[in-house]
């Protein structure tokens, strides 16, 4: 089979090696589809490297078809489509124990620790079985789709630390897929006004599609000066950071109201340091949160918004590479092209 292997950073060679085989407790899926992540082109650079493995595969938005089931796994059968939340928790540590499934302080992945999705079949370990991470979806539901409820549920995380409430003002910071994706999430919890603040004009066309109120280029406009413009003075109720910029950060606590929410979602480069003025959040009360990752429990209730057809994912497909171009597929992303790219078998 062809898998596109990570020697080192900036190293990656599509070759064939062979499928893997699995154990009695284990399962085989041929990948369908595998979305690139942002993360997917920080472990290419190598500017991420926690749970890395060289050589190894990555990708983990995934999903394809169950081709072969050990002979102690129950509740699947050969062909079923299948999707898969990578972040496998242990079950039984602090983090696991309190519902915190996604920051478990003994997590693996899929696409780190486990060879992930950029090749043609993935190995699906025993505890990721055993913890619920394989999700059966229904045949109206695309391959492609359902790669990306992997994103979503992390977006579904985000969405709820930050609190959105009926009626509430909501700004998103980005455009890009994961900022679209709490467009969504944010009119589905009952915001009132939207605000999505993007410099790229493409994505801002897509945001007002997808239904936000108001739309900004921050290179052209104050983005702190609209939000008190377009809520009276106060600020928003809640704002979500979906890009990693942390000079960004106290632009965001200051476009948001007294006691309001900012979810710094996106991973941020290196260590992510930055400058905070402190006092804004000491005198606002701020309620400031990050989000990391997804547990199963998310990635569920993900999947049936957009199998219920509440979330639109298709429309942020924009590119389709097969895995023999899988270099020109993470350009493309790393240049800022389109909205969401896979690699399809």
């Amino acid at each position: 089979m062809k898998a596109a292997i990570l020697y080192k950073s900036n190293d990656l060679r599509v070759e064939e090696i062979q499928v893997p085989s699995i154990d009695s407790d284990e399962m085989l899926v041929k990948v369908e589809a595998c979305a690139i992540c942002g993360t997917d082109t920080r472990i290419y650079h190598g500017t991420k490297t926690k749970g890395i493995r060289y050589p190894s595969v990555i990708g983990h938005e995934i999903a394809g078809v169950v081709d072969e089931i050990g002979k102690d796994v129950q509740g699947f059968d050969k062909g079923d489509p299948v999707s898969i939340c990578p972040v496998i928790p242990c079950g039984v540590c602090f983090a696991c124990q309190r519902g915190m499934d996604n920051i478990c302080m003994n997590r693996t992945a899929i696409g780190y620790e486990y060879d992930g999705g950029f090749q043609e079949y993935v190995r699906i370990p025993a505890l990721a079985i055993r913890q619920g991470n394989v999700f059966k979806f229904p045949p109206g539901l695309s391959f492609e789709a359902a790669s990306l409820i992997e994103p979503l549920a992390c977006c579904y995380n985000g969405n709820r630390r930050s609190d959105i409430t009926l009626g509430d003002t909501v700004v998103i910071m980005g455009a890009g897929p994961i900022g679209l994706m709490h467009l969504q999430l944010a009119r589905q919890a009952g915001a009132g006004k939207i605000i999505v603040s993007d410099p790229i004009d493409d994505r801002r066309v897509l945001a007002k599609e997808m239904g936000a109120d108001l739309c900004v280029d921050p290179i052209e406009e104050n983005l702190i000066e609209v939000v008190r413009n377009e809520t009276h003075g106060l600020g928003s109720d809640a704002t979500i950071m979906a890009i990693g910029v942390p000079v960004l950060v106290n632009d965001a606590f200051k476009m948001t109201r007294k006691q309001g929410s900012v979810n710094l979602f996106a991973g941020f480069g290196g260590t992510g340091e930055s400058t905070i003025e402190s006092n804004i959040i000491h005198y606002n009360e701020l309620n400031v949160t990050g989000t990391a990752s997804a547990a199963p429990w998310h990635f569920q209730e993900a999947l049936k918004l957009v199998v219920s057809g509440r979330i639109d994912l298709e429309k942020l497909i924009s590119h389709r590479f097969p895995l023999e171009e899988i270099s020109e597929a993470l350009q493309t992303v790393i240049d800022g092209k389109g909205i969401k790219v896979i690699i399809t078998s």
